[in-house]
């Protein structure tokens, strides 16, 4: 039945591939634990106290509050899927309750330093150098997933309309605007891409040395590089670049809606954890400006 689950949230659900791969290690992880401790062959037998004894097994373990919760999630799915297709009577997950976890905020740059370092940065005129540094105006100038900026294509960008065509979770699709200086950017990178390697529309953008698909080690190796340079920022990942982006964006007075469409959000609730930052900088507006502050 695992199997078939995987199969349903792979092609009627489209989950992303690592998306379904965190699935079936979460489920072969109880599945093993249920054979190991309770001598159940079946995950469709197990029952509300062998999750709860997996549970416990976890955070003892040292695992997270939030993969733990995740773990909980994909069996929670799992049963529901079980229960829709009456191969169980019962869903042993309905008392199983997800852990508390500490809200923690997106780390993002300071606007004044970040603008400052953008201006500072200075590239090799080579084809290596143009990627890092149209990879880095990507990633701030649209911010788009990591797994999104790996999966463009040359076909996806639309020099006339100045936008890019990105594929989100679950494969949607969504079109981002770019400024006219990335616009003139990724025209020069293509071009330069297609005197080096193959001239086909549906190539990977951003590539490696061979001109095959970059992979993520290579994007964080880069993102790092550059961004040990910005002191604002404690973490210094792709994912950082996409906080940022949100962030300035709804400093400068951007529409929440807005921002979420950019995003690829499905829900408000996803995009509101940035708000806590311009609300930060209304108050200090407030306390500087207002007569009663």
């Amino acid at each position: 039945m695992v199997d078939s689950f995987l199969r349903y949230i792979s092609y009627e659900k489209r989950y992303s591939q690592h998306t379904v791969k965190s699935y079936q290690n979460d489920l072969k992880q109880f599945e093993f634990f249920c054979q190991s401790k309770f001598k159940v062959q079946n995950i469709t037998e197990a029952n509300q106290l062998m999750i709860r004894a997996w549970v416990l097994s976890l955070m003892d373990g040292g695992t997270s509050p939030r993969s733990v919760n995740r773990k909980i999630a994909s069996l929670k799915s799992f049963y529901k899927y079980l229960l829709k297709r009456d191969t169980i009577s019962q869903d042993p997950t309905v008392k199983i309750k997800s852990l508390k976890v500490k809200k923690e905020l997106p780390g993002f740059a300071n606007e004044e330093e970040f603008s400052d370092f953008l201006n500072r940065l200075v590239f090799d005129d080579s084809l290596e150098g143009q990627m890092e540094q149209l990879l880095l105006e990507l990633l701030y100038g649209t911010g788009i997933r990591l797994s999104e900026l790996l999966g463009l294509r040359v076909s996806d960008f639309n020099p006339g309309q100045s936008t890019i065509k990105v594929l989100g979770k679950r494969n949607k699709e969504r079109i981002i605007p770019i400024s006219r200086s990335l616009n003139s950017l990724l025209k020069n990178y293509i071009t330069e891409k297609n005197h080096a390697f193959s001239h086909d529309s549906d190539s990977f953008l951003i590539v490696n040395k061979n001109g095959g698909q970059a992979y993520p080690m290579l994007v964080y190796r880069i993102v790092k590089k550059y961004l040990s340079q910005v002191q604002s920022l404690d973490k210094k990942s792709p994912h950082a670049l996409r906080h940022t982006f949100a962030t300035h964006l709804l400093n400068k007075g951007a529409d929440l809606n807005a921002v979420k469409d950019l995003l690829g959000h499905s829900s408000l609730a996803a995009t509101q954890v940035y708000t806590h930052n311009s609300l930060d900088k209304l108050k200090s507006v407030f306390d500087q400006a207002h007569p009663k502050a």
